[in-house]
């Protein structure tokens, strides 16, 4: 699977995340805001963030996305290959600008992902913080469904509990595809 593939439809462009993106990407993440349910919340400070951007150009998966009506850097997000999993991968580490938020455009990127990764995999996965509210709805919306494996009934990150969240192929096609196929 790539995991930084370009991807785009009328509202944004996703292309791979690069090192000359640092300052705009830094200037989208400083509101403290954006990080209070997420399990690092301390990415809108520089040192933060720094880490954060490192781990994202090391990750080989980060990816940024790009408004295109303004041409500016709204957000991020990352595929991850989940190697204790068959067939899966992980979507986080998404963050949007406020600005953007609860008008499409959460779903219009996750939906461009999904389908980018079901053509490789049959399941994509999220794990999303259990105080992270904003999040579990917008997966569920997508038709996200909470899973445990039996291995790992909870997951820790920071002292924070996680839910893991999944969906796959055929909840995928059974709710999107009968709409685009018309």
């Amino acid at each position: 699977m790539n995991l930084q593939p370009s991807l785009e439809n009328n509202l944004i462009h996703i292309r791979p995340l690069s090192l000359d993106d640092y300052e705009q990407l830094f200037q989208t993440a400083s509101d403290p805001e954006i990080w209070v349910q997420h399990s690092t919340s301390d990415r809108w400070l520089p040192d933060g963030f720094k880490k954060f951007f490192d781990e994202s150009i090391q990750s080989k998966g980060a990816l940024v996305i790009i408004d295109k009506w303004s041409n500016t850097i709204i957000g991020s997000s990352r595929f991850h290959i989940e190697e204790d999993i068959a067939d899966a991968v992980e979507i986080g580490w998404s963050f949007l600008s406020k600005a953007f938020w609860g008008g499409g455009y959460n779903r219009s990127i996750k939906s461009l992902m999904i389908e980018h990764a079901l053509q490789s995999k049959d399941n994509v996965l999220f794990l999303i913080a259990f105080d992270n509210i904003r999040s579990q709805k917008a997966t569920e919306k997508l038709g996200g469904e909470q899973i445990y494996i039996d291995d790992y009934p909870q997951y820790f990150i920071n002292k924070k509990k996680h839910l893991r969240f999944r969906i796959n192929q055929r909840i995928w096609e059974m709710q999107f595809w009968p709409q685009s196929a018309q």
